[in-house]
Formats: C-alpha cells, structure tokens, sequence
C-alpha cells in the first residue's frame, strides 16, 4: 500500500493492517520528513486517545492529516506504532 498526498509518496508497506477502512501504516514505513508535528489529539472510545501530525509537501500543508495512537487501548493494541492517513491523502495499492 502506498500513500500520496500532493504528489509525493509519504508511507509505503506490505504490512498495514486495515481497521473501519482506514489502512495504518508501520511508522518506520513512513517519511518522517514530511511529518509535522501537531498539537491536535482526539479520543475514539475503544481505541483510546489519537495524536496527530500535519503533512508538508512541495511547500503546501495538509493539517492534522496523519493520526496515530501513542498508547492504544487492549481493543486496538495490534494498531499501537502505526499511522493512518485522511483529508485528500490518497491510500491505494
């Protein structure tokens, strides 16, 4: 699986694991130098407490587009060091 965003290729893996449709990725599958980091944070009530980067590419920012999960609940733990990606960034084979 790859994911684009702005034209550039920002994770690449074999090994995502795909939950409510959206694909995490291995962190160490995703370039860091387009990583961002954010202040944002949101709760899923079974998967715990998300924290987020924001996406810079060719000078333009996709804000908040990049979630994970620094501590997932028991439910969610087989998600715990991987990153999943949404607003415009386009995940496919």
């Amino acid at each position: 699986m790859k994911a684009i965003w702005n034209g550039q290729v920002i994770a690449e893996s074999d090994n995502t694991i795909q939950i409510e449709g959206n694909h995490y990725f291995p962190a160490d599958s995703v370039k860091k130098e387009f990583l961002k980091e954010s202040d944002h944070k949101s709760m899923c009530p079974w998967k715990g407490m998300a924290s987020y980067y924001s996406l810079e590419v060719n000078g333009e920012e996709n804000k908040n587009a990049v979630w994970y999960y620094p501590t997932p609940k028991d439910a969610a733990k087989e998600i715990g060091g991987k990153m999943a990606f949404w607003k415009g960034v386009e995940v496919v084979k």
